[in-house]
């Protein structure tokens, strides 16, 4: 297996996807834990009307979808805080919102939204030098701020109101959090495709927390999950001829289903 990563676009391959590994379950925590899940496929939809307006206008793909990820999820923090409509119905109006736009401006793309299949489910393997760089950087400035900020945004993840009475403000908090997990979406667009990006969020936590530990302990197995299954799926991939992006999902998935027999088991045999 040491001989496919011989090979410089693997190597490429394996640079982005490990930066995804950590980033997305990193982001993808403290949305679960917020129950906020839903968050990342609505992101997810929004960066494609990103990347459909570049093949439009000509830009970079990952620039145009986090601009516009970043102006959508600031939308919704500012109309949840206003109480304008539940949560969950704002989130749902921007995901569909999203999507329309997307299909819309894919239309008006003439022939030019070819490449959009590998953004919809992942292509890690056509990742070039410039995207390493802007992924690379991306993704180590998202986790940096996020390790800087870990015990307030674990505060207001678990309580808004203890987090709001600590002297923590919980709206910049938010905000930031939001961005933080536009950012993530942005750079795994060629890794994972808009499409399952939620799934690397959210599958690899869920798998963690079936051990029922601890917050920070919950994270490192979700790390490990996730940095697992993007290996495992990257090389499948390659040798099986299969679409990146989904088989590293499934291998996520079938993490999380022994995840769940073993945090079973322990728990059968200590009763």
């Amino acid at each position: 297996m040491l001989e496919l990563f011989a090979l410089d676009f693997m190597r490429r391959a394996l640079m982005v996807g490990i930066v995804v590994a950590v980033v997305a379950p990193t982001i993808g925590l403290f949305f679960v834990v917020r129950r906020y899940s839903s968050m990342a496929d609505t992101l997810a939809h929004i960066s494609l009307a990103g990347v459909a307006a570049s093949l439009v206008a000509g830009t970079a793909a990952i620039p145009t979808a986090l601009v516009f990820s970043i102006a959508s999820v600031l939308g919704i923090e500012r109309m949840r805080e206003k109480k304008v409509l539940p949560a969950d119905t704002i989130v749902s109006l921007f995901l569909f919102g999203g999507l329309a736009v997307a299909v819309v401006l894919l239309g008006l793309a003439h022939g030019k939204n070819v490449s959009v299949v590998n953004y919809l489910f992942g292509n890690i393997i056509t990742v070039t030098r410039a995207d390493l760089l802007s992924i690379v950087l991306l993704g180590t400035a998202a986790f940096a701020i996020t390790m800087m900020l870990w015990r307030a945004l674990f505060v207001v993840s678990l309580d808004e109101d203890m987090a709001e009475a600590s002297g923590i403000s919980v709206k910049k908090l938010n905000r930031v959090l939001a961005v933080l997990g536009a950012a993530t979406i942005a750079i795994s667009m060629n890794v994972v495709g808009v499409l399952l990006i939620g799934a690397l969020m959210v599958i690899p936590v869920l798998g963690a927390m079936q051990f029922r530990t601890g917050f920070r302990k919950t994270w490192e197995i979700a790390l490990g999950i996730s940095v697992l299954s993007v290996i495992l799926g990257l090389v499948s991939s390659f040798y099986l001829d299969l679409a990146s992006g989904g088989t590293i999902v499934l291998w996520s998935i079938l993490f999380f289903l022994v995840a769940s027999v073993a945090a079973s088991t322990r728990t059968a045999a200590r009763a």
